[in-house]
């Protein structure tokens, strides 16, 4: 086969050539050059990771032609990184290089189907597609465009747990540390079971799940615990000061999630810590307002006797 990658020195110029074909959505001729370089060097087990990588792609997407829709061709495009990511479970090794070729290849064709719909001003106020740009853009690694995005969706959407979190990954990307912070723990207040981790990239927000992904927490669970560690640790050490009506809320979900938590030993595995988190949320709303110290003593007392462990880490 003759290509420009072929004046290349050995397997390495070819699978570089082949990662500039796939991040340039050319995924066929990519597949035939990492064809070539296997045949270069049979042992390379990188060239044998990015090969299943790419057909994998390649058979998983074939669909997409069937679909007429811009919205739902794209759409589809991220939502195959789902099962994406359930593939690469099987390989001991993940090669970077390669993932961020494929990333490139998945957000820029998505991309693509989604840029002509934004010509439409009624499409522009679409929270969906909105959030689905944004994401793009940062798969892509053009933070402030996805920004700019997604902080459109925030208004449309101004109590949504994955929008903030996407909001909040971004803003860790651009090293703006405070506001990633609040806007996470925002996020992981207002609904942790609806934030995605799969599409995050900061370095804030993975190491926290690494950390507590160690206590053997997984999916809903972890994604649960992750606010309460994240409290106790610092890195959700953002507070504000809540609204009256928001302390309201914050009250009677409390009263809702005890009354469940008494109610419903079974569910009691992801109910302990979203009452921990709430009743974190209590004591800084209490310790702002000044509100009687018996009633964070009040507080403190609910935690000892849920979670002596978490107690102790809280009074430590």
């Amino acid at each position: 086969m003759e290509n420009e990658y072929t004046s290349h020195p050995g397997s390495a110029g070819l699978l570089k050539g082949a990662y500039e074909k796939l991040k340039a959505s050319d995924a066929v001729t990519a597949l035939a050059i990492l064809e070539q370089a296997l045949d270069y060097d049979y042992e390379n087990e990188e060239i044998k990771h990015a090969l299943k990588c790419v057909h994998w792609w390649l058979e998983h997407t074939r669909r997409i032609e069937e679909l007429k829709n811009p919205y739902e061709k794209g759409a589809f495009m991220i939502s195959m990184f789902k099962q994406y990511h359930v593939f690469l479970g099987q390989f001991k090794t993940v090669y970077e290089q390669c993932q961020y070729a494929v990333r490139f290849f998945v957000y820029s064709r998505a991309l693509f189907f989604f840029e002509g719909l934004l010509s439409s001003p009624a499409n522009q106020h679409d929270p969906g597609l909105l959030l689905l740009v944004g994401r793009c853009y940062k798969g892509l690694g053009n933070y402030d465009e996805a920004l700019n995005y997604l902080e459109k969706t925030v208004r449309i959407k101004r109590e949504d747990a994955e929008v903030l979190a996407e909001v909040a990954d971004i803003n860790a990307l651009l090293a703006q540390t405070k506001t990633a912070k609040a806007l996470f723990r925002e996020a992981f207040f207002i609904d942790p079971l609806k934030i995605d981790l799969r599409f995050m990239e900061s370095a804030l927000i993975l190491k926290l799940r690494d950390s507590v992904g160690e206590f053997g927490y997984k999916d809903d669970e972890l994604l649960e615990w992750m606010p309460v560690y994240g409290y106790l640790w610092g890195v959700f050490s953002v507070k504000r000061e809540l609204k009256q009506m928001e302390s309201g809320r914050l009250k009677q979900s409390i009263f809702s999630l005890q009354a469940e938590y008494e109610s419903n030993p079974a569910r009691r595995n992801l109910l302990k810590p979203r009452l921990l988190n709430h009743y974190f949320w209590l004591i800084d709303y209490y310790e702002i307002s000044r509100e009687e110290p018996s009633l964070i003593e009040e507080t403190l007392l609910k935690i000892k006797v849920i979670d002596p462990d978490i107690h102790k880490m809280y009074a430590g």
